[in-house]
């Protein structure tokens, strides 16, 4: 692993970075707080404080065309005002020209378009990736959610470009191999969010070392309907039933769950009191846990009770090491309000990415 940590920056004085960052979150007002923003200013803060110019790549969205619901522009002010620094937008991608305007330029932040309204960007496109290489003199990725995905900005990039991963990346990486290979007993995975399918990699990679696998949300509502339970017309993963059906006698001794539900319109939206009690107590008692999945629909009003008692429960558990990963996990974050997140406990900002390593799959981003 080459990080930027290990390098001695100040050789580097004088040349231009181009800096891979995940941006693919909405630009609005509480946007200062978002934890991949936040997580991004570290790694520029020390290129600039080294006399290097960064240019910040990015994407948002998946857009057929130019969108521009989905452009890069509002993150310009965004950055400068959490660096305290002005941040210089591209609106086009006429790479000659932006490379003379980046040498001449007085700043050292600049921030470039969506990278998906290119059409070789997500094709892993070589000649795209050489066309943006131009634009630097070295690469360092700092986008690990978006790191196991090929594309040009991600993987053919590296083939024109010393490449080097940032201060997010190293975080990302050693924390996550923290919880693969360095775990204690007991140890907890939870899962909840909408499909178990994505999540079912994970189970298998950590069926000989967790304890426990404790479930909610859509990934419990499927579970259950495999035991034949009457789960009405909640959210299911169809796809997976028959695959739980077979192994279910397997995962009777480590599978934890709902002992009680919320429901509304037919629907179970949440876990319910009792469960959130059990589900604490393991908590309480364990070494290790991975959470990657709320437990109900936190965003509806009484229906936010088991995420946020799951929470409660991660954050009284201080003998822990902890890792929380997944969008709609961070997010329903705030349900805690001004409750401040332990040193024991890990925030990552993949949610697929974290998913597919946690699996012990390769990321390309990684690999290469």
């Amino acid at each position: 692993m080459k990080y930027i940590s290990q390098l001695k920056l100040k050789e580097f004085a004088g040349k231009i970075c181009l800096l891979r960052v995940d941006l693919n979150i909405e630009p609005n007002e509480r946007i200062k707080n978002h934890l991949r923003l936040k997580s991004i200013i570290p790694t520029i803060n020390l290129l600039i404080k080294n006399n290097i110019k960064v240019v910040i790549l990015s994407h948002r969205g998946r857009p057929q065309k130019i969108d521009k619901k989905l452009s890069l522009k509002p993150f310009s002010l965004i950055i400068s005002n959490e660096l305290k620094e002005k941040v210089e937008f591209f609106p086009t991608f006429q790479f000659r020209k932006n490379k003379e305007k980046i040498i001449k330029s007085k700043n050292r932040v600049f921030l470039f378009e969506n990278l998906r309204f290119l059409k070789g960007e997500e094709k892993n496109d070589e000649k795209l990736a050489k066309q943006l290489a131009e634009l630097g003199d070295f690469y360092v990725n700092d986008a690990f959610a978006v790191s196991h995905r090929k594309n040009s900005s991600i993987v053919a990039i590296t083939k024109y470009l010393p490449a080097y991963f940032g201060l997010l990346m190293e975080k990302e990486i050693k924390n996550l191999n923290r919880v693969i290979k360095y775990y204690h007993h007991p140890f907890v995975i939870i899962i909840g969010g909408a499909k178990i399918s994505d999540k079912i990699g994970v189970i298998k990679n950590f069926w000989h070392k967790a304890d426990y696998f404790i479930f909610g949300g859509g990934p419990a509502n499927t579970f259950l309907a495999a035991n034949g339970v009457p789960i009405g017309e909640s959210l299911i993963d169809k796809s997976q039933i028959l695959n739980l059906k077979s192994i279910k006698n397997l995962f009777k001794q480590k599978i934890v769950l709902p002992v009680d539900v919320k429901i509304k319109n037919k629907k179970i939206l949440d876990i319910g009191e009792k469960t959130v009690k059990t589900y604490s107590a393991i908590i309480k008692d364990s070494k290790t846990v991975i959470w990657n999945g709320p437990m109900g629909f936190f965003e509806k009003k009484g229906f936010e009770k088991g995420t946020l008692g799951i929470w409660k429960a991660i954050l009284k558990n201080k003998k822990a090491y902890i890792v929380v990963g997944g969008g709609e996990t961070i997010a329903s974050l705030k349900l805690l309000k001004n409750s401040r997140v332990p040193g024991n406990v890990f925030l990552s900002t993949g949610g697929s990415a974290m998913l597919e390593y946690l699996s012990g799959k390769k990321l390309p981003g990684i690999n290469v």
